[in-house]
């Protein structure tokens, strides 16, 4: 087993990393990493529809789709983030109550009660201190999850969700959890650089014969690759949620208006808006501008800006009715 403490705070570095180590390289990794504030959605999630778009757009926090399954996910400096990517044999790849061992031991020692819950979840007493996903690519499996330390648990909610009923989809959606930090648990104030620490002292003792690893210049390249080619790109992790509808009622100058959306592979591929007669003609020619265009607040805001096509007073208002 190689140790690998990541060098980068950067979402988009580490997600890809996790990758570039699944289906690059052939050893066995465990991988520890602390990501800057941003959120990570599930592969076959529609991202839209998981996050507060508002508060996303507000504070700039980066969202970055990863390559496993299962519901999204809010990092933050106080969170530390494991993986273990690991060769195995084909059917018996998928254990996550196997691979989260290692980490229920370490937070066991620490005298917290924690448990793996039914949702492939660490729990203590109810609560929830850490997510685990999976993702199986030959005969490699990348297993990964957070550990709550101390993240900020108030931009954790402001972060996540979305009007209820707004899209309708088959995307794979997030079950809401009551949430505890670690630091909360324990009895005496460390610090999430000792927890880290630790946590990878911990991972060298369990696995047997395991050496520390240091990313290679061409090991740095390739994943920079990555970020750029994928991971940084809003076609991955925006535009690659399934296929969904929007449905949504606003006000419109004083009148009730609805919006129906058809997205697939983040292009606007039908749009309606039903109102009354008076506003027929503006409304027709919205649609008309919107048909084939990414569901992206940025590019709609660029396309209803030309010259003479929308009031520019309403650009804002009618933007943040269609998302």
């Amino acid at each position: 087993m190689l140790i690998l403490d990541s060098p980068s705070t950067d979402p988009y570095f580490n997600i890809a990393a996790e990758e570039y180590l699944l289906k690059e390289t052939d050893g066995d990794f465990t991988f520890i990493y602390v990501n800057d504030p941003s959120i990570i959605i599930g592969k076959h999630q529609n991202a839209y529809a998981e996050i507060n778009l508002p508060y996303i757009l507000e504070n700039s926090i980066p969202v970055v789709r990863r390559i496993s399954g299962g519901g999204t996910v809010w990092h933050d400096p106080g969170n530390v983030n494991y993986s273990f990517i690991l060769n195995g044999k084909e059917g018996q790849l998928v254990n996550f109550r196997e691979y989260a061992t290692p980490v229920l031991t370490y937070l066991q020692n620490l005298k917290i009660p924690a448990e793996f819950g039914s949702r492939n979840e660490i729990l203590v007493e109810g609560r929830k201190i850490s997510g685990n996903a999976e993702h199986v690519y030959r005969n490699r499996v990348l297993h990964h999850g957070t550990l709550l330390f101390s993240s900020d648990l108030h931009a954790l909610q402001s972060s996540l969700g979305t009007e209820p009923g707004k899209y309708r989809d088959r995307a794979v959606q997030s079950v809401r959890s009551k949430v505890v930090n670690i630091l909360d648990l324990l009895g005496s104030r460390v610090s999430v650089s000792a927890f880290r620490r630790d946590l990878i002292v911990h991972l060298s003792g369990f696995f047997k014969g395991s050496d520390r690893y240091e990313f290679s210049g061409t090991d740095m390249v390739r994943v920079r690759e990555l970020v750029s080619q994928k991971y940084s790109t809003w076609q991955w992790n925006i535009g690659y949620s399934p296929r969904y509808r929007m449905t949504r009622k606003i006000d419109w100058n004083a009148k009730q208006v609805m919006i129906h959306l058809e997205v697939e592979k983040g292009k606007i591929t039908e749009i309606e808006i039903k109102s009354d007669d008076a506003d027929r003609e503006l409304f027709d020619r919205l649609s008309d501008i919107l048909a084939g265009v990414d569901h992206e607040p940025g590019e709609i805001r660029e396309r209803l800006s030309g010259p003479g096509l929308v009031n520019p007073r309403l650009i804002d208002y009618f933007v943040k009715a269609i998302f």
